[in-house]
């Protein structure tokens, strides 16, 4: 495992960083995630070397945080360090703070959070836990152990992550969509400087793009692209590689959904390094960026944010399914998996209320994207 630096503090996280939002589960329900393969995985990557586990207040409808308690019995809760959010679009008064906090320190079975996030800061929601006075919580918590260093994930526009930055110098990392497809997208890659240039640490989370970058791409334009490098890579290599390529980058969170993605992407991690690719392969990476770009007309990371819909629409399996009738140039197969999902699971049943877009990180037209889906695949 290679290993790296974390902003200002005096130790070395390892370049891959095990996220449990998209772990194995059962019968397709998130909640019901798949224990015995999910522990393996998990206690799998500590074994190799990953020292960083990152979970949340509502990953799994609730399930991650006990799970992981389980997974880091034995021994392996003092291998690693732990993050896991406030859910910030839940706090209505300063009392919230410790509420959930208290909550998540008995849902992990654990007296220290290492690692403590605001999560999913938009404009809004920073300045209502700014004004409720999260800084000097945060400081209380830290100084009586609960947590121990603050941060924030963000999902907004470049000028709400400096606004946040430059308004609270508590924070010791930052955690942002970033991927060779993001690079002017949220806080992208002048946000990664900009934090990283202020002595923060940068975590990086959808570094696939929700695992779309880690596919099989069309054999024309990207595949093409990718077969002229001189070193051959699979797609998702080719991904975390430019971003571990980065100094800025400090780790590299990855939601793996089964063992041979553990593997994988351990095996990515132990060959990572910074400035480790040439001038031709970010060239052929920018390309490639091109290629994509004219080929996935929804942004959905399919984070599930939007979830759950009061019409029980399948919003992200519906943008999945027509962002690849595009990316794979086959609208036939397209409309067979459309078909495939329960009648009051498709677009159509969209009333549009709207509330799937107040909730979504990547600010998409929600509502106009699932009457375009329809008329394409119904």
């Amino acid at each position: 495992m290679q290993y790296r630096t974390f902003g200002k503090l005096d130790w070395q996280p390892s370049a891959l960083g095990f996220g449990a939002m998209r772990l194995p589960t059962l019968n397709n329900d998130a909640e019901q995630i798949d224990e015995p393969l999910a522990m393996e995985m998990i206690r799998y990557a500590i074994d190799q070397g990953v020292n960083y586990v990152d979970t949340a207040w509502p990953y799994h409808k609730g399930a991650s945080e006990p799970f992981l308690a389980k997974v880091l019995a034995d021994g392996y809760r003092e291998r690693v360090k732990l993050a896991t959010k406030m859910p910030s679009w839940l706090i209505e008064s300063a009392a919230d703070f410790d509420k959930y906090l208290d909550q998540q320190l008995e849902r992990l079975q654990t007296d220290t959070i290492d690692f403590y996030l605001l999560h999913a800061l938009r404009k809004d929601w920073w300045e209502k836990l700014r004004d409720l006075g999260v800084g000097a919580w945060a400081e209380r918590a830290i100084a009586d152990g609960r947590i121990g260093h603050l941060g924030f994930s963000f999902h907004d526009e470049l000028a709400v992550f400096k606004q946040i930055i430059d308004e609270y110098d508590g924070f010791t990392f930052c955690q942002i969509q970033y991927n060779f497809m993001d690079v002017d997208y949220q806080a992208g890659m002048k946000g990664l400087h900009y934090a990283a240039e202020r002595g923060l640490a940068v975590v990086i989370m959808e570094p696939l793009r929700g695992g779309r970058l880690a596919k099989n791409p069309p054999p024309a334009p990207i595949a093409a692209l990718w077969a002229q490098a001189p070193i051959q890579r699979t797609p998702a290599d080719w991904a975390l590689q430019w971003l571990w390529n980065q100094p800025e980058v400090s780790l590299v969170l990855s939601g793996m959904s089964t063992l041979q993605h553990v593997e994988e992407n351990l095996a990515s991690a132990d060959r990572s390094g910074v400035d480790s690719l040439t001038a031709e392969e970010l060239a052929l990476v920018d390309k490639a960026r091109a290629a994509y770009q004219s080929l996935t007309p929804i942004p959905c990371t399919a984070c599930e944010y939007c979830l759950p819909c009061p019409q029980e629409v399948s919003i992200p399996r519906i943008f999945e399914i027509y962002n690849e009738a595009f990316m794979y140039e086959d609208q036939q197969t397209a409309r067979r998996f459309y078909e495939w999902l329960k009648a009051e699971h498709r677009a159509d049943a969209c009333v549009a209320c709207h509330q799937c877009e107040e909730k979504c990180p990547q600010t998409i037209e929600i509502v106009a994207w699932l009457e375009k889906a329809h008329a394409l695949l119904g």
